[in-house]
């Protein structure tokens, strides 16, 4: 049945953002046991937590809300993570690898961004005060990893790759 209406499009949404945060509770585990570098498989760890947050909080927001998730999935990030994944498989271990993931994370960090916009641009339309700090939270915490990727990917391990 086609979505006709911005409470459906939002309820569809929060329901893809949804799926795609429980696809990377999944991914970071092997993101992180991938990564040479101790500082980036940190990050990856820490991410992940957060990423149990983020999950948690949408499960808050719906039930607030009196939303009920639908179960799909997220083709995008299913999108993304099989693309890290091709890249764990073809790259070899050491700092190239780790340049890889940081790119793949970065990746998957700007869609979910874009996801967390548009939600909170559609919660105040739909006038879901309540919805909106939680999705500001999420979207916070994703502009900061994408922050601490960058870092992580203008420190020395990038330097190194490039001399390999």
């Amino acid at each position: 049945m086609p979505i006709k209406a911005i409470p459906e499009l939002f309820v569809h949404e929060l329901s893809d953002t949804y799926s795609a945060e429980k696809q990377m509770t999944r991914s970071l585990p092997k993101m992180a046991k991938a990564a040479t570098d101790p500082e980036l498989a940190a990050a990856f760890e820490a991410h992940l937590e957060e990423t149990r947050g983020q999950v948690a909080r949408i499960e808050e927001l719906a039930e607030a809300a009196g939303l009920k998730l639908k179960r799909i999935k997220c083709e995008g990030m299913a999108g993304l993570i099989e693309e890290a994944t091709s890249m764990m498989d073809q790259v070899q271990e050491g700092p190239v690898l780790d340049a890889a993931l940081i790119g793949a994370a970065q990746k998957a960090e700007h869609y979910e961004i874009a996801s967390y916009t548009s939600l909170i641009l559609m919660a105040k339309k739909l006038g879901l005060a309540q919805a909106v700090p939680l999705l500001q939270e999420t979207l916070q915490e994703e502009q900061a990893t994408d922050q601490k990727l960058s870092v992580l990917a203008e420190a020395a391990q990038i330097e190194q790759a490039q001399q390999a």
